[in-house]
């Protein structure tokens, strides 16, 4: 089946630019032109993907974000956040609060649409692991379940993104090996590109905070990378 992509943006050049180069891909389409009704559309017919406007009348794309997050049943599906490049405020905002890529206006088509396979790309890569043989992970007082995709700190369930949880499955399958901020971008979000160093850092920083006492697994190589503790059985 092809995937299935909403499109939150009130702008109608920017829905028809989208929406052409997303379906040009192999992708179905459906938008919607505020955060109120793009949530009625969730709840009716679940995207793979969102690619969310920051600016929206009504709920923003922030707020929109948040309320999705708050949901068990679509918080995991992955957000792309369209962004003016004044609005860094806005990103870091988006990302602390789950979402897992951000664009900023005026934006490429080609590079929208390689972004957005990434993602799919990912998730997908996610639910075949999920299928193999492995189905749990663990590390310390750490564990996460691949197929059902949940995660838990001393048997107490944690509320992960579903990047948040694709990162912390990498550093655990990596346990004990620094990976670089670069290598982080090309495994968890599925693209190298310069100069987005800061959202791994933004994400590892809200796993932490999510990891409570186990934080300190998690830990800083600097001017490298990240790394998961080996020496904590």
């Amino acid at each position: 089946m092809s995937p299935r992509v909403l499109i939150v943006e009130d702008e109608p050049d920017i829905v028809e630019l989208v929406s052409y180069n997303l379906r040009q891909a192999g992708m179905e389409v459906d938008s919607a032109g505020d955060g109120e009704s793009a949530l009625e559309r969730v709840a009716v017919q679940r995207p793979d993907l969102i690619i969310l406007d920051v600016m929206l009348p009504g709920v923003d794309g922030l707020e929109f974000c948040r309320l999705l997050r708050q949901r068990p049943d679509v918080r995991d599906i992955p957000i792309m956040m369209l962004t003016a490049r004044a609005e860094e405020v806005d990103r870091i905002v988006g990302l602390e609060l789950g979402v897992d890529d951000y664009v900023t206006k005026p934006f490429s088509p080609r590079e929208l649409v390689l972004r957005v396979k990434a993602i799919l790309r990912r998730v997908d890569g996610q639910a075949r692991t999920a299928a193999g043989n492995t189905p749990r992970l663990s590390a310390g007082p750490i564990v996460i379940d691949l197929q059902s995709h949940d995660a838990y700190v001393d048997g107490a369930a944690l509320t992960l993104t579903a990047t948040e949880f694709n990162l912390l499955q990498t550093l655990m399958e990596r346990r004990g090996r620094v990976q670089s901020r670069e290598e982080l971008l090309n495994v968890v979000w599925g693209y190298q590109y310069a100069g987005y160093g800061r959202t791994v850092d933004t994400h590892v920083r809200r796993l932490r905070e999510k990891l409570g006492d186990a934080h300190e697994m998690v830990e800083t190589v600097r001017g490298v990378g990240y790394r998961l503790r080996r020496d904590k059985t």
